[in-house]
């Protein structure tokens, strides 16, 4: 195999290798597999356009329209001229597909659905690196600034895993640039025939480029390896300082979590700050209407899903198994026919921007009308999505049931089932005795486990001094907890979080659920829900009612009934009344929602519609941590790019300004020769007319003109005019120039040239005008000769643990030996 066929195989399996940090992030895993045959077809078309030959920037072309018609004919075939050819109508395809990616990416809890949104984000992602990685190592034979790229996709897999990207993963992308390094330095090798490894060859004084004084050559592989070693510790430090994505539950454009794939698992998702900028909003964006035949809607929560896991962190739904939606959904649990209920029919029209995945239905619903790819969990009686379904601008009816227990059926209940009663009280170690004691305080003296609930609720609805604010510090942890007991200042989360702790706690099955309070009429007779009527509360299990709504939150959605004493209740519903149309449009302006606390519901003051208390947008002052990480994370993108530009910007003005007085590049100023002895003159000038040598070595180093320390001065002259294709004056001042170093190496009594720093400009202006565009900005971007950094930290890193690691501990032993003998 030659030389660029060994560098395509590895820059494939280099990005592949990356990409598999990926995997864990979604489910199935067979995006992979197709991202590895488009990338090899990729490869394919760079080797055979290499071979014609064309120009380098017309190959890239060539493999970049390839990956465009791969990706149309993969993804928007449909909208194609004849399948393949690309039009305005497969970019459009593109914009939106890109656009449903980012928000599944969002919305999605791990391991995500391969969408179709997703599955072009990963694919076409590994196709532009795969791309970029060829175009580097392959096309441009430079496999070190490769690596860029490769740790690019390495640290996006581990910004977005919670945990970051495991070990296996790293390795395996630091094993694949350290390959394709390895196949670089091979086929220099092959090309140059330099031998690597052996004794130490003895310093030249040509100075080439390729040696120093008073140590061996650096070889292309042990540079390369030292090269990935630094990039590999980036890639450590990167990761680490980019902020994982969480999944998004309320937010105006994602949801909550997912459906395995073929919708096998949900995945828990935590939705508290989403929540928190839903009720944040400047503006009460409208999210769906609805119509019901129930007489009165104050009991009309939409419930999105219910969180039953408490792990000390958040709250959050359990991994459960989804099925089907079947036509009758199976009965509420817990529910005895003695307790009254009332059907309801309901149609709900969600608005064509509100995306998420999970299906706000009342609860419990007994049977759901909708098309689309939903599945249905039974724990949480709640819909979810499969395979990208999402709820924009989806139509449906819901039968539901509304249950209307009485406060003697609640407080007369039967003990839960043992299997339910201890998953539904777990609560973690780590949770502070002050949630329990207050627990026991406030319900001190109830005669049952309704009594307690109740007290409860009313302690955190009216009794306790809570206030309500959506714009305090977000959390949902025991830490949060405490510090919302202690302050009592919080919104929805916080009440209905901290009640369900303290109820588990007493022995009382609780979860927490999240959805939509019942929102606003509006003139035609239909409801508007917006995003500030997002909302949370607990519910808690009673043997023979089953779950049950509480509303601890004040100034938030309405305190039920059965909670009330000597309270008629109002939730009849009239048969009777027809069903409406599944047609119906949500409005464009949401009216305001109503809200009525426990306390003014006692006081009798409900009978007009309570304002919105959900409060204006959120100003809690700048992130300055996140922005610090962002503004740091910009400038070395910024920065670390055009440190090469930089440092031969320096470099060539201190060789062509008198620096480099000596052959070890000691910095002497031209004032200084005047003033030395004729020895010192000498040497001085010596060291002028070799970094004048050094940077014209290097000048065409940059412009592709490898240094070769195995000719001399004229015949590096002669190549330099021949590659470089000089013309007559600047083919002069090269041999102007190295028939200077020529007199300082070989005669008795050299004799300084004045004019070289003239001469190596004319040189370099040369290279410039006869080299292509792209070469040009390698030059001055990416200049080859820049590596001597890394090869001066190497020598530098040699010495120092050759000086302080191997003599110390040797001079240590022989100290010690002495003493053992002595003792």
């Amino acid at each position: 195999m030659s030389g660029r066929g060994r560098l395509t195989v590895c820059a494939v399996l280099a990005t592949l290798m990356a990409a598999c940090a990926l995997l864990p992030l979604v489910e199935p895993a067979t995006w992979i597999v197709q991202a590895a045959f488009l990338l090899g077809i990729v490869s394919v078309a760079g080797t055979l356009t290499r071979r014609v030959p064309v120009a380098r920037p017309l190959t890239v072309a060539v493999q970049a329209l390839v990956t465009l018609l791969l990706l149309t004919l993969v993804f928007a075939r449909e909208q194609a001229l004849g399948g393949v050819l690309p039009g305005p109508d497969v970019f459009r395809e593109f914009g939106q597909l890109l656009a449903e990616g980012a928000d599944d990416v969002s919305q999605y809890a791990i391991p995500a659905p391969v969408t179709s949104g997703i599955r072009l984000l990963l694919v076409g992602g590994v196709l532009l690196i795969g791309l970029t990685v060829d175009t580097l190592a392959v096309t441009y034979r430079s496999a070190a600034p490769a690596g860029l790229p490769l740790l690019a996709l390495y640290s996006v897999a581990a910004g977005l895993s919670p945990g970051g990207a495991g070990w296996l993963w790293f390795l395996l992308a630091a094993c694949g640039y350290l390959l394709l390094l390895l196949a670089e330095g091979r086929d220099r090798l092959s090309r140059w025939g330099r031998v690597f490894g052996g004794a130490p060859r003895a310093p030249s004084r040509l100075g080439a480029g390729l040696e120093q004084s008073g140590g061996p050559a650096v070889a292309p592989v042990r540079t390369g390896r030292r090269i990935g070693a630094v990039a590999l510790g980036i890639a450590l430090v990167v990761p680490a300082a980019l902020p994982s994505l969480g999944g998004g539950l309320l937010e105006a454009r994602t949801g909550g979590p997912g459906a395995g794939p073929g919708g096998g698992t949900i995945s828990a998702v935590n939705p508290l700050v989403s929540l928190q900028n839903s009720l944040n909003q400047p503006e009460n964006q409208e999210v769906l209407t609805y119509r019901t035949n129930a007489q009165s809607t104050q009991n009309m929560y939409l419930r999105i899903v219910a969180l039953d896991q408490f792990d000390g962190s958040s709250w959050k739904p359990s991994e459960r198994r989804v099925s089907d939606v079947p036509p009758t959904l199976p009965a509420p649990p817990g529910l005895s026919p003695s307790v009254r209920t009332s059907p309801v029919e309901t149609t709900i029209s969600a608005a064509g921007w509100y995306r998420q995945n999970w299906l706000p239905l009342p609860y419990p619903a007994t049977r759901v009308e909708i098309g689309g790819r939903w599945r249905f969990e039974p724990e949480g009686r709640t819909l979810v999505g499969d395979r990208g379904q999402t709820t924009r601008s989806a139509q449906y009816q819901v039968s539901s049931l509304l249950v209307e227990p009485t406060a003697d059926q609640l407080a007369g209940a039967a003990p839960p089932p043992a299997g339910l009663l201890k998953e539904y009280t777990r609560v973690p170690d780590a949770l502070p005795d002050v949630v329990a004691r207050t627990a026991r305080d406030v319900t001190a003296g109830a005669s049952d486990a309704y009594e307690r609930a109740v007290r409860l609720q009313d302690w955190f609805a009216s009794d306790g001094g809570f206030t309500y604010d959506t714009e305090v510090q977000a959390g949902s942890g025991t830490q949060a907890i405490t510090r919302f007991l202690k302050e009592k200042e919080g919104f929805c989360v916080h009440f209905s979080f901290s009640m369900a702790a303290m109820a588990r706690t007493l022995g009382i099955p609780a979860r927490v659920a999240v959805g939509f309070t019942p929102g606003s009429a509006r003139a035609d007779g239909s409801m508007s829900v917006g995003l500030k009527d997002a909302h949370a509360w607990p519910e808690l299990y009673f043997e023979g009612v089953g779950w049950t709504r509480f509303e601890p939150t004040p100034t938030r959605g309405t305190v039920p009934d059965y909670a009330i004493e000597e309270t008629p209740t109002g939730g009849a519903t009239d048969p009777g009344l027809p069903r409406p149309p599944s047609s119906a449009e949500p409005s464009a302006q949401p009216a305001p929602s109503q809200s009525c606390g426990a306390d003014e519901r006692r006081r009798g003051d409900c009978g007009i519609p309570a304002e919105q208390a959900s409060g204006g947008p959120t100003d809690q002052g700048p992130p300055w941590a996140r922005i610090l990480t962002w503004t740091t994370l910009g400038l070395l993108l910024v920065a670390v790019p055009v440190l090469p530009l930089l440092w031969r910007v320096r470099t060539r003005s201190r060789r062509l300004s008198g620096a480099g007085a000596t052959a070890g590049d000691a910095a002497v100023r031209p004032g200084d020769v005047e003033h030395a002895s004729e020895d010192a003159a000498a040497g001085v000038a010596a060291g002028q007319t070799l970094a004048a040598w050094r940077e014209l070595i290097d000048s065409g180093w940059d412009y592709g003109i490898l240094p070769d320390d195995t000719q001399t001065p004229r015949q590096a002259a002669d190549r330099l005019v021949g590659s470089g294709r000089l013309d007559s004056a600047a083919a002069a001042s090269a041999r102007r120039v190295a028939a200077a170093v020529e007199q300082v190496l070989y005669a008795p009594e050299p004799h300084p040239v004045p004019g070289l720093a003239g001469d190596v400009r004319r040189v370099r202006a040369g290279l410039h005008a006869t080299a292509s565009r792209g070469a040009r900005l390698r030059a001055l971007l990416a200049p080859r000769s820049a590596v001597r950094v890394v090869w001066a930290f190497s020598r530098w890193w040699s010495a120092l643990v050759a000086r302080w690691g191997v003599e110390r501990w040797a001079q240590t032993l022989r100290r010690a030996r002495p003493s053992k003998q002595q003792g």
